[in-house]
């Protein structure tokens, strides 16, 4: 009986020191991004504007074929991004408004995927400065897309894109730091005369 209960009590205590604990699966993490220090140099090329771009782009022509004089790329490389610029000289106020029509279109497009698109207007009568910015939450091509105009001769648009496959919540610490870029980009915003 004895050698029974021994049996017993060393199975309990086996099986009670096997005990652990359910497996958790641990959250998934991000690499931390190292943002750089604010700051920004002018933008006086031989087009008929001037704004602040910050100093960790560079701005490089567009190389597309079917790029017009004007049309850039502001590169953010560390952030593996892009904001694609565009300028047109408006020709005629019918001109003017399907360029408006058509940033709208292409922002809009992005409904399929997109969680939210929320519009800010642009409006500074004194630099004759006008215009509508889209911010795009949600798994999309581009998060921020912008045109500005002075609604008679020139019309400019930026898109901001990464050449990665869009994981918004990945992305959106990156997106919410070049947003700070593109209100300076706008704010600073001139036409030449």
């Amino acid at each position: 009986m004895g050698r029974i209960f021994f049996s017993l009590f060393l199975l309990v205590l086996l099986m009670s020191s096997c005990h652990s604990d359910p497996y958790m699966p641990k959250p998934k993490g991000y690499f931390k991004i190292d943002f750089p220090e604010k700051s920004y140099l002018s933008y006086k090329g031989n087009c008929p504007f001037v704004f602040d771009y910050p100093v960790y782009t560079t701005i490089t022509a567009d190389t597309e074929p079917n790029a017009q004089p004007c049309w850039n790329n502001l590169n953010f490389s560390q952030f593996n991004g892009k904001i694609h610029l565009t300028y047109h000289q408006i020709s005629s106020k019918t001109e003017g408004l399907k360029l408006m029509e058509y940033a709208r279109e292409l922002a809009f497009k992005h409904t399929v995927k997109a969680n939210a698109i929320d519009q800010k207007v642009i409006n500074y009568p004194d630099r004759k400065v006008y215009g509508i910015c889209y911010y795009i939450e949600g798994n999309t091509a581009s998060s921020v897309q912008f045109f500005l105009t002075d609604s008679t001769k020139n019309y400019f648009r930026g898109a901001l894109y990464f050449y990665e496959r869009p994981q918004y919540d990945s992305i959106a610490p990156v997106v919410n730091f070049i947003k700070k870029d593109i209100d300076v980009m706008i704010n600073t915003f001139r036409w030449k005369q």
